[in-house]
């Protein structure tokens, strides 16, 4: 299982850190990544930090956002900085094992339930 948290509502600007927290299952052989869906919308890829922590980004968050992981401690960040009101969605963390760089939702085995962060001012 993974359970995502740290969401909230921030103004324009704001930052926020999202972590997400494995059980049950080692990080050590998953990629791990962030997903996100605002209403009415599909659930879009973020970020994926790989098997061996190599990290992309979808180009809505480049330079913005940062993805981070701690195995030992079965968690996985994600930073976000600048926050604009098109980043309102609910954020699902998810975990897909393997060697790849995976940004299709399909292919993830694990999701957490999801954490809302709201931009308004």
């Amino acid at each position: 299982q993974l359970q995502a948290s740290g969401g909230g509502l921030v103004q324009p600007g704001g930052s926020l850190r999202l972590s997400c927290v494995a059980s049950g299952f080692s990080l050590d052989y998953y990629a791990t990544g962030w997903f996100r869906q605002a209403s009415g919308k599909e659930r879009e890829w973020v970020a994926t930090i790989t098997r061996d922590s190599n990290t992309y980004y979808s180009d809505s968050v480049k330079g913005r956002f940062t993805i981070s992981r701690d195995n030992a401690k079965k968690m996985v960040y994600l930073q976000i900085n600048n926050l604009k009101p098109e980043d309102t969605a609910v954020y699902y963390c998810a975990a897909a094992y393997g060697l790849g760089i995976y940004t299709v939702a399909r292919v993830y085995d694990y999701w957490g339930q999801g954490t809302q962060v709201t931009v308004s001012s």
